[in-house]
């Protein structure tokens, strides 16, 4: 039974919060390090929402709604790739301050404003201005700093006594999404947004509308930088300690860490008669080819209606231009059972296709939909861009 708390949570948020309930549903789950009863992130391009079983089956039905809830717009508010360098521990309280008014439920430790004698219904980083110490010199990391109590200005008042606060939620995963382009990660999240949007026909809670209604305006980032950045968040395969980098907590006396990264991509294809187009397959090969170039890079193509029909492979520059008719109806699904037998497994999937067809339910592998112009995104999981040539 604890195994389940998360997937009913989930159905009673399908059925009370529809569009909640959607958006959750194109989150990768995982399990989380037990300190806090969830957290979400996103790691390599994946949006990721890791739950600790045990805290978070304790808490009440409507807490761990609530939960839910406050993960959810910290990913729509996109708190984990804001902070630019500022005092985390202080952004962490600010992000909590900006979300935790609108949402009811929470465990009674949730942080308020009232609690720093702040007004409600400011910005993350208005709230950040007003809490954090301008003569702070201490780790941009560090989460020990403690919080006293605040005067209208948000400063500390004298002679008060040093409190704990912290969040109800993992923020420590948030380092995780620093591998992720931000123009990535926002183009991920407004695909989600979109997905639950249709999904619950247009059903937005008040609070929120605004910032879903931003995100489902056209996009105004290019399917090639998309491409290019998602690809840039796979394929890490180790790590390599250096000099030439700063660390990050222990600035001048351990060396940093730089990602090792390899390109091992597998390419699905629609062979359908919306993809057989010569200008459109070029463009996308194109692409892939400028991005392999010059990097080690293993690229497996696979040509495939409702079952393979052809299996290439390369090594670095390689031309995946070849039109291969297959005709047919389509299944989206072989492509992702081959990629689950590959040796090594791919680092991600990138799927030329209009969509029309089943998909598995759940993925474990970052994948891309590169759809045609007027193709449906056929899974609420995996990152969105339009191919238009």
């Amino acid at each position: 039974m604890p195994k389940r708390n998360i997937e009913n949570a989930i159905v009673r948020m399908l059925k009370r919060k529809p569009f909640y309930g959607r958006f959750l549903l194109g989150l990768r789950r995982e399990g989380g390090n037990g300190g806090h009863p969830l957290g979400v992130t996103v790691r390599d391009g994946v949006p990721t929402l890791a739950v600790s079983t045990p805290l978070f089956g304790a808490e009440p039905p409507q807490v761990q709604e609530g939960l839910l809830e406050h993960a959810i717009k910290h990913l729509i508010h996109l708190h984990m790739f804001r902070r630019k360098g500022r005092n985390s521990h202080d952004w962490d309280l600010a992000c909590d301050l900006a979300i935790n008014p609108s949402i009811e439920h929470l465990p009674a430790d949730a942080l308020l404003p009232r609690a720093f004698k702040l007004e409600e219904g400011l910005a993350a980083e208005e709230y950040y201005a007003l809490l954090a110490d301008p003569f702070d010199t201490g780790s941009l990391q560090g989460y020990g700093t403690g919080n006293a109590s605040r005067d209208a200005g948000g400063k500390k008042e004298s002679g008060e006594e040093e409190q704990s606060v912290t969040t109800v939620d993992d923020h420590v995963i948030w380092d995780d999404a620093d591998a992720t382009p931000v123009r990535l990660a926002e183009e991920v999240v407004r695909g989600m947004v979109r997905d639950a949007y249709r999904a619950c026909d247009g059903e937005v809670p008040a609070d929120i509308r605004q910032v879903v209604e931003g995100m489902l305006a056209p996009s105004p980032i290019p399917w090639r930088q998309v491409l290019r950045q998602f690809v840039a968040a796979a394929g890490r395969t180790g790590r390599q300690a250096t000099w030439m980098k700063e660390h990050r907590r222990f600035v001048h006396i351990t060396p940093g860490v730089r990602k090792m990264r390899r390109l091992n991509l597998l390419i699905g294809i629609d062979v359908s008669d919306s993809t057989n187009i010569v200008e459109l397959r070029e463009a996308f090969a194109q692409e892939l080819i400028r991005i392999s170039r010059g990097r080690e890079s293993t690229i497996t193509v696979l040509y495939a209606n409702s079952r393979i029909q052809r299996i290439d492979a390369f090594r670095g520059v390689a031309s995946v231009t070849e039109i291969y008719g297959g005709g047919g109806f389509t299944d989206l699904r072989p492509v992702f059972s081959f990629a689950r037998t590959m040796k090594p497994l791919p680092a991600a999937v990138i799927y030329l296709t209009d969509g029309v067809g089943p998909a598995p339910d759940r993925m474990e592998f970052p994948t891309l939909w590169v759809l045609t112009l007027d193709g449906e995104k056929p899974a609420p999981w995996g990152a969105e861009v339009r191919l238009e040539v």
